[in-house]
């Protein structure tokens, strides 16, 4: 059993695309569901697969406060979020162990990296 590390993400499906802000105890569990599309939703609907924005919390409750305030903040200010640390929307599911994404198919963890990398925010 993966240790739980608390985390807010946004999900794109291409540069300036749709957005998904999503909380979860499992980032990398979460990240392999959305891209095997069995999260059934808004994420799936649009095949939202790109990781663009992660932050991680100490706890659960710090986590679901900061998705609702993200949730309720207009696109423009979301942008503006993704872009302060990741300028080229890079998908950033490629630093946990995720092979790039490819088409409409399905990608998995290639491995389970360590939680920690210069393109995160930690709260």
């Amino acid at each position: 059993m993966r240790d739980r590390t608390p985390a807010v993400y946004i999900l794109t499906n291409q540069k300036g695309g749709a957005l998904y802000t999503g909380v979860t105890a499992d980032p990398l569990g979460r990240i392999a569901q959305h891209r095997a599309g069995s999260i059934p939703g808004f994420a799936a609907r649009y095949r939202l697969k790109r990781l663009v924005h992660i932050e991680f919390f100490g706890d659960m409750e710090n986590a679901i406060l900061r998705e609702k305030q993200i949730k309720r903040w207009h696109r423009d200010w979301k942008i503006r979020l993704i872009e302060e640390s990741n300028p080229e929307w890079r998908d950033l599911a490629t630093d946990y162990g995720f092979d790039p994404l490819r088409g409409g198919s399905p990608i998995y963890p290639n491995r389970l990296a360590e939680l920690g990398s210069a393109s995160m925010v930690l709260r």
